[in-house]
């Protein structure tokens, strides 16, 4: 099968879109399936090209067998709503223009959060005459008020218009959540085209890793208890709360917070945690792909957090996932919802309230003194692991497409079972 895929996030960049997209992709040429992913040059979440890249009209190269074509956007950063419109639009025009000249595919694929992509892949499915399927990979424009980005006002209710028509136009829609599909469902989108494929790790990347020494000294986390977040610093994971938390732990002389990675609240958080003097709280900058177990190996706790706001109660953090790989014990702030319902079927961690302080430091408290109860969360983590592999989600999309490709979309939801 021809697969030709739209997303403005692939790698270097590590945001949970890009490795998504790509882990996934690897698997599908194993299998002889042909993919095209149509992306922009590398940017995200700071709005500066990665070293090595420029933002042309038209760049083509080939990643693990995936053939990887760049096209010209206008570049902002991840802040803000006007500018990153207009990143977004400009996306938009310029993947839609660059995929009429690719090799006429089986299925083309668009991926949100940001779903001027969608429309894109829409386009480009009706001139040329394929199937559109939709990943929705978050609740966007509800997204943009969850955080108070922006109030509601007639721009996004006209945006809501959009996502709706984009749902009915697809062939089908994979939902990342069963949460998303129940959203859509409730806003008369047919069940029956709607599959749910939940996000994952590729366990041959993850895998329990002592504590990296050199990473360790480099960082000053020798001798150490880390308690670790890495993924974007952005409005909607509510990190604030970590320095909160770490404000309360700070008599813990042999703990440390490591927040690892870029986004929009990120130079706030470090301008805040120097003025409140949180020598615990140390700031790792985002790191290459290949270095994230690396990265992991200096977690003893993985934390995952979000804000406090009804929508990321059907949010599932990937970074959950690559904790459970690396055998990890987690803690989970977040809304109850599907992510805290997996994290305590598996057993693979604590659940806390999200934006309290206080609870989130018991966690830290409880785990950094019980180490049988560390061990056994972390038992329970890797042996989750394979049920939330990213070969499995593989499988369970490429059926998707399959389906979609051959004129079944409207039966996806029924084919491919949560």
């Amino acid at each position: 099968m021809n697969i030709l895929f739209l997303t403005e996030n692939f790698p270097p960049e590590t945001n949970a879109a890009a490795t998504r997209v790509y882990e996934r992709a690897c698997y599908w040429v194993r299998w002889g399936h042909r993919v095209t992913v149509i992306t922009s040059a590398p940017n995200f979440p700071e709005g500066k090209l990665f070293a090595g890249y420029r933002n042309r009209w038209r760049q083509v190269e080939v990643w693990d067998g995936i053939r990887v074509v760049r096209v010209k956007t206008f570049i902002a950063a991840n802040r803000g709503v006007a500018l990153r419109t207009l990143d977004f639009l400009s996306f938009m025009a310029s993947s839609f223009v660059a995929g009429l000249f690719e090799k006429r595919p089986d299925v083309v694929v668009a991926t949100s959060p940001q779903f001027f992509a969608a429309v894109a892949g829409w386009m480009l499915g009706a001139v040329r005459r394929r199937p559109f399927v939709f990943e929705l990979g978050d609740l966007w424009p509800a997204s943009i008020t969850a955080v108070g980005a922006m109030g509601d006002n007639l721009f996004l209710r006209w945006m809501e218009k959009l996502e709706l028509f984009l749902y009915r136009r697809a062939a089908c829609v994979v939902a990342l959540t069963g949460a998303f599909k129940a959203n859509l469902v409730s806003r008369a989108i047919p069940a029956e085209k709607i599959a749910v494929v939940v996000n994952g790790v590729d366990t041959p990347r993850y895998a329990p890793h002592p504590r990296d020494v050199e990473l360790a000294e480099r960082w000053n986390l020798g001798g150490t208890f880390v308690v670790g977040y890495v993924g974007t610093h952005g409005m909607a994971h509510g990190l604030g709360n970590v320095l909160d938390a770490a404000e309360r732990l700070r008599g813990e002389a042999d703990l440390r917070f490591v927040l690892v990675g870029a986004g929009a609240e990120r130079s706030h958080l470090m301008a805040a945690a120097e003025r409140r003097r949180l020598t615990n709280v140390v700031f790792i900058p985002p790191q290459p792909k290949e270095e994230m177990p690396r990265i992991w190996s200096l977690c003893d706790v993985a934390l995952v957090h979000l804000r406090n706001a009804p929508v990321f109660a059907d949010v599932i953090p990937s970074k959950m996932f690559e904790a459970m790989g690396m055998g990890l014990p987690l803690i989970l702030a977040a809304p109850p919802g599907e992510a805290t319902a997996i994290l305590k079927a598996d057993g693979a961690g604590l659940c806390v309230p999200p934006e309290d302080p206080q609870a989130l430091a018991e966690a830290v408290t409880t785990l950094m003194s019980d180490a049988g109860l560390r061990s056994q969360l972390g038992r329970a983590s890797l042996a989750a692991a394979p049920g939330h592999s990213r070969e499995r989600q593989a499988a369970r999309m490429i059926r998707v497409l399959e389906a979609a490709s051959i004129g079944d979309g409207s039966r996806a939801g029924v084919l491919v079972l949560p």
